[in-house]
């Protein structure tokens, strides 16, 4: 163990980057349990409830890759404690806002937060882990937020139900406080060997890119290809594909390109979209299939959630002590199909009222493909590049995965044709089958392009 000196030092700086991270991860999943009722107090339909969720998830998607690149070139430490402070703040908003323009705004806010300080977490474990012991540490980590991703609609449920949506967002300030103390007082400054400012030319053109496509996926539904609505699609290509430009030309840009010549780095990064859009669109809906169709309270309904926390937070650390001796590959293969099996099995058994024989099922084999394929793949997109690319390959990893859920949650309005328990039934019948589709293509990527042990990856120049 190196960078802190000292195990316990270590330990702390771990302890404090999950409970920052939890908070951000907890949010992305969490208030989907609190839709039915912010709809039923600040009203809004199928497409309100798209944007509480996409404004987070854009703002997260687009600057999470600013995250990575200003927490290499200015300091993970300061980064991370600066995102956590964002991100309360815009929580204590969410939680105050009187309207839905309101709740939208704070929680575009909590993104850019969550942008900063999730890519500077696992960088901060790089720092004060070597390379023995990171494997172990990102397992915990990994696992751990992929608990907490889990338990976010058992908490959101009930306190939704208990007490109120409000709730949820306030439950950040004291984690947040926790969080800051433990990274200030026992995490060490590191930065990267780069130098220079942010990237804000490409931060800027790939936010209005992906802003540009979510708002013409989610109401061409409704619309349908309209002048506006292509409009908006083309100019969302067109920003991205400056995007792509300004990082080829950019003294110190936010996406290095040269990353993606690692074979695995860009293997990795093709299997979490495939994987994390299955993942986000079937999460987006299952909750209120669960609430509209099934007729579940919010508690209940968060708390038919608990075999995904469960499974998460046993297997992730054991996934990844298991990764540092058998590669990723494997696992990065298995993983994914048995998520996928779980997809099938929701969709199979979606008319069966009953949890145990209807939900449980599928849940379960969802939960162990997940906590087996967590772990190997944040350590493999880790370890395929350069050291001193560590926070920019955790931001484009941790973009990738929100792009995914982001799209997912956008093209949603394709398969749900209302908020009614019929036409969320069968919307959630075709999602269920679309992301045992991708789940697939996921495994497919891994056996093509994952090579060898996490530990033995070749990089980049």
């Amino acid at each position: 163990m190196s960078g802190e000196g000292r195990p316990s030092r270590a330990a702390w700086v771990l302890a404090g980057t999950v409970l920052g991270s939890a908070m951000a991860f907890i949010d992305s999943s969490a208030v989907n349990l609190t839709l039915p009722v912010i709809q039923q107090q600040l009203g809004g339909g199928v497409e309100a409830a798209q944007w509480i969720m996409n404004a987070y998830a854009l703002f997260l998607s687009a600057l999470v890759l600013a995250g990575g690149a200003a927490a290499d070139r200015y300091g993970r430490k300061r980064v991370f404690v600066v995102g956590v402070g964002v991100f309360t703040f815009a929580s204590a908003a969410c939680g105050l806002a009187p309207s839905l323009p309101a709740l939208i705004a704070a929680r575009a806010l909590q993104g850019a937060g969550a942008a900063l300080l999730t890519p500077a977490s696992l960088a901060l474990l790089g720092a004060a882990y070597d390379a023995k012991g990171r494997g172990q540490a990102v397992g915990v980590w990994a696992g751990a937020s992929g608990l907490t991703s889990a338990v976010g609609p058992v908490l959101g449920g009930w306190l939704t139900q208990a007490i109120s949506w409000r709730a949820v967002f306030f439950i950040n300030v004291p984690v947040a406080a926790v969080a800051v103390w433990l990274v200030l007082a026992n995490a060490k400054e590191s930065k990267g060997a780069r130098s220079g400012p942010v990237d804000v030319a490409g931060a800027a053109a790939v936010t209005a890119g992906l802003a540009a496509i979510t708002w013409a996926l989610t109401v061409a539904p409704k619309q349908g290809p309209d002048v506006w609505v292509l409009a908006a699609g083309g100019l969302g290509v067109a920003a991205l594909a400056a995007f792509l430009v300004i990082e080829r030309r950019a003294e110190n840009p936010m996406m290095p390109l040269k990353l993606f010549k690692s074979a695995t780095f860009s293997g990795v990064n093709a299997l979490t979209l495939a994987l994390y859009a299955a993942l986000g669109g079937a999460l987006f809906l299952l909750p209120f299939e669960l609430i509209r169709a099934h007729g579940y309270p919010p508690s209940m309904a968060g708390a038919a959630l608990l075999p995904l926390s469960i499974g998460l937070g046993v297997l992730s650390p054991l996934a990844g002590r298991l990764a540092s001796r058998i590669g990723a590959r494997r696992m990065l293969i298995v993983g994914p199909l048995l998520v996928g099996a779980g997809f099938l099995t929701l969709a199979l058994s979606s008319a069966i009222r009953s949890y145990w024989t209807g939900v449980f099922p599928g849940l379960a084999v969802l939960a162990l493909g997940m906590g087996i394929s967590v772990a190997p793949l944040t350590d493999a997109v880790l370890t395929a590049v350069p050291d001193e690319y560590e926070g920019a390959a955790a931001g484009i990893n941790n973009a990738v995965a929100r792009v995914a859920g982001l799209l997912a949650v956008a093209l949603v309005g394709f398969v749900v044709g209302g908020a009614d328990a019929a036409s969320v039934s069968a919307g959630y019948r075709e999602a269920m089958i679309a992301a045992a589709v991708a789940c697939a293509l996921a495994a497919g990527i891994a056996a093509l392009t994952v090579r060898g042990s996490p530990n033995r990856v070749a990089k980049p120049a």
